[in-house]
C-alpha cells in the first residue's frame, strides 16, 4: 500500500510538473492599457512561430539597454509601473516580455520553449536599439535569472544582473520535495550552474537569507560556479523571495550600470 501511494504521488507530480512550475497569472486580472505609464506595446514571435508579447520602456538618453525576464508568478502588465520606475531611476531603456503561456503570449510553457522565447526577445531588442546582443544588459528575477543565464552563456552580455535565482531547478525542487526522486524525473531542469561557466562578463547577484522559495544556498552555489573575474554577490538579511528591494540594493545596481 505504501509503495502504491508513493507511485501515485510520483505520477501526479510528473503529470502536474508544468502546472506547479509555471503558475501563470490570469491575464484578465491585469490592466493592459494603463494611462499612467508610457511604453511601446510589442508583438513578436518565437523561432517556432509562437506569438509573444512585451512592453518596451525607451529612455531618451539611455546609459544602457536592459532585457528583463520575470519570475514564474508574474506577467508584464503587473510589472509596468516597476519597469517605468527602473527606466527613470537607472536612466536605461528596458524591455520586459512574457514567455509562452504568460500574459498575452501564446503557447504553453516549458524550458526549451521559454529559452527560445527569450532568444527571440533578445533579438527583437537588439534590432530595436541597434545594439549587438552582447551589448545588452540582462536582468533576471527568480526563474527569469535562469533564463538570462542561458542568454548570457549563448550570446554574451554587457552585464548580468541576477535577483534571487538558483544554481539548478533540480536542486530547488529536490529541497522542497526530498521524498521524490526529483533528480531523475524532473523535465524542466534549468542547469544554470553549468551554463554560467560559459559567461565571463560583469555579474552582480542578489539574494536574501530569509528566502524560503529559492534557498539562499542555491544562489550562492550559482555565484561560486561563475567564472567571471568581475563578479559581486550582495546578501540581504531581510529580503524574502517576494519582497521589494531595499534602497541599498537599487544603489548597488546603479553603481554596477555605471561601471559598465
Amino acid at each position: 500500500m505504501v509503495a502504491l501511494l508513493y507511485g501515485v504521488m510520483l505520477a501526479l507530480f510528473m503529470f502536474f510538473e508544468s502546472s506547479l512550475m509555471y503558475p501563470a497569472p490570469d491575464p484578465a486580472n491585469a490592466n493592459w492599457e494603463p494611462d499612467e505609464i508610457a511604453f511601446e506595446d510589442v508583438q513578436f514571435a518565437s523561432r517556432d512561430g509562437t506569438p509573444l508579447h512585451g512592453w518596451f520602456f525607451p529612455h531618451e538618453q539611455p546609459r544602457a539597454v536592459v532585457l528583463f525576464a520575470h519570475g514564474n508568478g508574474e506577467q508584464v502588465a503587473w510589472l509596468g509601473k516597476e519597469m517605468a520606475v527602473l527606466s527613470d531611476l537607472y536612466r536605461v531603456s528596458i524591455f520586459a516580455f512574457d514567455w509562452r503561456g504568460y500574459g498575452k503570449s501564446g503557447g504553453k510553457p516549458d524550458e526549451a520553449g521559454i529559452l527560445e522565447d527569450a532568444e527571440a526577445a533578445h533579438a527583437w531588442l537588439a534590432g530595436r536599439t541597434g545594439l549587438a546582443p552582447d551589448k545588452i544588459v540582462l536582468w533576471g528575477r527568480s526563474i527569469g535569472g535562469a533564463v538570462v543565464v542561458h542568454l548570457a552563456a549563448e550570446n554574451g552580455a554587457k552585464g548580468l544582473i541576477l535577483d534571487r535565482t538558483f544554481n539548478s531547478m533540480v536542486d530547488v525542487a529536490a529541497g522542497h520535495m526530498p521524498w521524490l526522486p526529483i533528480k531523475t524525473f524532473l523535465k524542466n531542469r534549468y542547469p544554470s550552474e553549468e551554463r554560467i561557466k560559459r559567461y565571463d562578463g560583469p555579474l552582480i547577484q542578489f539574494h536574501g537569507t530569509p528566502d524560503r522559495v529559492v534557498p539562499y544556498s542555491t544562489g550562492r552555489a550559482l555565484f561560486e560556479a561563475a567564472v567571471s573575474s568581475d563578479k559581486q554577490f550582495i546578501t540581504s538579511e531581510r529580503l524574502g523571495h517576494n519582497d521589494h528591494w531595499p534602497k541599498e540594493l537599487h544603489r548597488a545596481v546603479d553603481l554596477f550600470i555605471d561601471s559598465l
